[in-house]
């Protein structure tokens, strides 16, 4: 799709929040005529350049019950399904490569969308080679060509590199959203990110 309004999509498959907006974002970008660049990155370098070593919800427990229940009314709002996973935050890095490696494959938008699913409303391991093996399977992929060539250094470095640029960004949590030079953050910013395209 070549279309001039652009949203960049700034995403980490172990973010709560990134999993309402993954859900929404490309049909909600269709009705505002915008194209969805799919940028996922890795959350974990980007707390420990603020100090942390772990996802703000564990650090401060208020933080994280609030941000539980949250998640639980807003997926009613949305009409999401969901379940809370036995471990969290859980490692996206292979499906994060996945993506990298393949960012204008015209199945990745349902990839991501399988892959939160698992994490979110199935409470599926999706840092279990496995699982993410059978979701690009029942896609129709060929999962282990797909996976063998996401694990390749020069892909490795390609998440490696999408991550640092996230910092150099000024990107501090997920998801956020870049249209036009500008930085919105948070699931609540999606539709200001697209209204400000026109």
């Amino acid at each position: 799709m070549e279309n001039n309004k652009r949203i960049e999509f700034w995403f980490d498959f172990a973010s709560t929040y990134s999993y309402l907006s993954a859900m929404r974002i490309e049909v909600m970008a269709q009705q505002a005529g915008v194209a969805v660049d799919w940028r996922p990155f890795l959350l974990g370098p980007a707390f420990l350049a603020l100090g942390w070593n772990d996802s703000p919800f564990n650090i401060y427990p208020p933080k994280g019950r609030y941000m539980w229940r949250d998640l639980e009314r807003l997926c009613d709002k949305y009409r999401l399904v969901f379940k809370r996973p036995g471990k969290f935050p859980r490692k996206g890095i292979l499906a994060a490569r996945l993506v990298c490696a393949n960012e204008d494959a015209r199945w990745v938008p349902d990839f991501v969308r399988a892959v939160f699913r698992a994490n979110f409303a199935e409470d599926r391991d999706i840092g279990d080679r496995a699982v993410i093996a059978e979701i690009l399977s029942v896609q129709g992929l060929s999962a282990e060509d797909l996976i063998v060539a996401a694990e390749e250094p020069a892909n490795k470095d390609k998440l490696r590199r999408r991550s640092e640029q996230a910092i150099e960004l000024g990107l501090f949590g997920a998801p956020s959203f870049i249209v036009s030079g500008e930085l919105f953050w948070g699931n609540d910013r999606l539709e200001d990110a697209l209204a400000w395209l026109s």
